[in-house]
């Protein structure tokens, strides 16, 4: 009998919930940056292996919202912790705090679906360190993210946990999301990874044409901003931070998809678009204002 089911990875911002679901499903599907908040939407992941199957979803690191974009983030991280049949519960273990999933969510109860409490970054701890979270947590899993190291015994305590089922997705598949969404988050990963601290979180990224079939593969992304001042930051001087900023991102898409793309990047000012609801709507992060 095969197992399957839906593997929810919550918790606070840079936790490394995002290198997690990359190292449980074998690619780089959900970006990674040491800015905290860089997930905003949920990014789905499927890993078929030894006949269970698990559709993951890497969701908005938990936080109380301050604006439109934030409300919509969080909404759509605890829909996906009622959705669960498992939880993944991951916390920075170098942080020195473990707080229970149900007050971290500021829940009013305990989700339905079981709770696997990860402790992150335990490379990082010495081994008495180590030894001393597992006295006071026997349950948790103890791994790093990063080097793979703990992945056996998690996935052994995801399984467990899984209803048995017919698998959910055809066995190849790794995400249920198309790949112009992947796309965009490559470009928003390079934009987080090449600009300043407080401008990422102005960013959304929005594809805006994306030509199957062409050869080269012709993508146009627009970067939206939200004052004339970001769009020069994001410009350069004679425009060559978004020329390398183009680069690199195109060169990710292209090991993404395997095939030569033509990436036309734009940067347009979308004014104060983090506290509008529509402008949150048409950037695709759900409706602030709907309570999961």
């Amino acid at each position: 009998m095969t197992k399957a089911g839906f593997v929810t990875v919550a918790g606070f911002p840079n936790a490394g919930k995002s290198t997690l679901l990359n190292q449980l499903v074998g690619e780089k599907l959900a970006i990674t940056s040491s800015k905290a908040q860089s997930t905003r939407h949920r990014v789905v992941g499927i890993r078929t292996v030894n006949e269970a199957q698990m559709i993951i979803l890497d969701t908005p690191g938990l936080l109380e919202p301050r604006d439109s974009l934030h409300s919509a983030m969080r909404n759509a991280a605890i829909a996906a912790v009622r959705e669960a049949d498992v939880v993944v519960h991951v916390i920075d273990a170098t942080r020195g705090r473990v707080i229970p999933f149900v007050q971290a969510a500021a829940l009013d109860r305990a989700p339905r679906a079981p709770i696997v409490l990860v402790l992150n970054k335990c490379d990082l701890l010495s081994a008495e360190a180590r030894i001393a979270l597992l006295l006071l947590h026997p349950d948790a899993v103890l791994l790093s993210a990063a080097s793979g190291d703990g992945m056996e015994l998690l996935v052994s305590r995801i399984t467990g946990l899984l209803p048995d089922s017919a698998y959910l997705y055809p066995d190849d598949e790794l995400s249920t999301q198309p790949v112009r969404f992947f796309c965009a988050e490559f470009v928003r990963e390079t934009a987080l990874e090449q600009l300043g601290d407080e401008l990422p979180h102005a960013l959304a990224c929005e594809i805006e044409e994306f030509r199957e079939g062409s050869s080269p593969l012709y993508i146009r992304a627009v970067l939206h901003v939200e004052r004339d001042s970001q769009k020069r930051i994001v410009i350069g001087a004679n425009g060559q931070q978004i020329k390398k900023l183009g680069r690199v991102a195109r060169e990710k898409i292209e090991r993404f998809i395997g095939q030569p793309v033509y990436l036309d990047l734009w940067v347009k000012v979308l004014p104060n678009w983090r506290k509008n609801r529509g402008a949150v709507l048409r950037l695709g992060y759900g409706d602030p204002t709907e309570h999961a």
